[in-house]
C-alpha cells in the first residue's frame, strides 16, 4: 500500500472546501459553477505543492512575483498548466513575463503594453490581458495598484489595438476593510464597459480566500485564492 502524502491530502481537503464555497456562491447567484474558473495562487509555496496542484486537477495557477513565477513555471514545464501574473507588473520585466505567462491579469498603464507585446512575438504567443482596477473609493490605496475606474475602458482599446496581446477583461481587488460587495459591483460596471468595446473581454478576476463569495454575488469569472488552499504562507518571508 502507497504510503498517504499528508500535504497532497491536506491540499485535497482545502482545494475541496474552497470548490464547495464557490459551488455554494453560485447557487446562490443562480449561475452555474462552471461559470468561475478557480486560480490558486502559489506565492511563496515550493514547485513540489505545484505538482500536487496539478494531480488534484487544478489547472490555473497564479504567482506575483516575476523571479519566483518565472523560476516555477521552468520547473513545471511538463505540466498542464495556465500560469497568471497578478503581481504589480514592472515595464522592464514585462517582456520576461510574456515569456511564461499565459494570462497577465495587472496591466494598469499603457507604458506596459510595448514590452509585453515584444515578449509575446519573441516567445510565438498571444498574451491574455486583465485590466487591473483600482476600487480604492480614495483612489490609489496605499500598495495597491490599478487604473482609475472611469480610466479602464481608454486602457482596454489600447490593449485591444495592441499585436501579441488579447484583451480579456478586468481585475481588481476589494479595498483593505471595507465591505467588498459595492467595490465588486463597481467593478462589475466597468466590466460591463470594456465589453462594449469588445464583447469578448467577458472575464473579471475579483475574489479572493476572504471574499470569494461576494465576487462570485457580483459576477466575477476567475476568483484567486491563495491561503484557503495553501494555507498559512511559510515563515521567513
Amino acid at each position: 500500500m502507497t504510503r498517504a502524502d499528508p500535504r497532497r491530502e491536506e491540499l485535497a481537503a482545502n482545494l475541496a472546501t474552497v470548490r464547495e464555497r464557490i459551488a455554494t456562491a453560485c447557487r446562490a447567484a443562480g449561475r452555474s459553477p462552471d461559470d468561475v474558473t478557480l486560480t490558486v495562487v502559489t506565492k511563496f509555496f515550493p514547485a513540489d505543492d505545484v505538482r500536487l496542484l496539478a494531480g488534484l486537477g487544478v489547472r490555473h495557477v497564479g504567482e506575483n512575483r516575476h523571479q519566483e513565477a518565472q523560476a516555477k513555471a521552468a520547473d513545471c514545464a511538463d505540466l498542464d498548466l495556465t500560469w497568471h501574473f497578478i503581481g504589480g507588473l514592472q515595464s522592464n520585466k514585462a517582456a520576461a513575463v510574456a515569456g511564461y505567462a499565459s494570462v497577465v491579469e495587472s496591466v494598469d498603464r499603457e507604458r506596459l503594453l510595448r514590452p509585453l507585446s515584444r515578449g509575446a512575438a519573441e516567445h510565438g504567443r498571444v498574451v491574455d490581458v486583465l485590466v487591473q482596477v483600482d476600487l480604492d473609493p480614495s483612489g490609489g490605496g496605499p500598495g495597491r495598484a490599478g487604473i482609475l475606474p472611469q480610466q479602464a475602458p481608454a486602457l482596454a482599446a489600447h490593449v485591444a489595438a495592441t499585436e501579441g496581446l488579447r484583451l480579456r477583461g478586468v481585475m481588481a481587488v476589494a479595498p483593505l476593510g471595507a465591505d467588498p460587495v459595492p467595490a465588486f459591483r463597481r467593478l462589475a460596471d466597468v466590466a460591463a464597459e470594456v465589453r462594449a468595446l469588445e464583447p469578448a473581454a467577458s472575464w473579471i478576476s475579483a475574489g479572493m480566500s476572504g471574499d470569494l463569495e461576494a465576487a462570485v454575488e457580483s459576477g466575477a469569472t476567475h476568483v484567486r485564492i491563495g491561503s484557503a488552499v495553501l494555507g498559512s504562507r511559510p515563515t521567513g518571508r
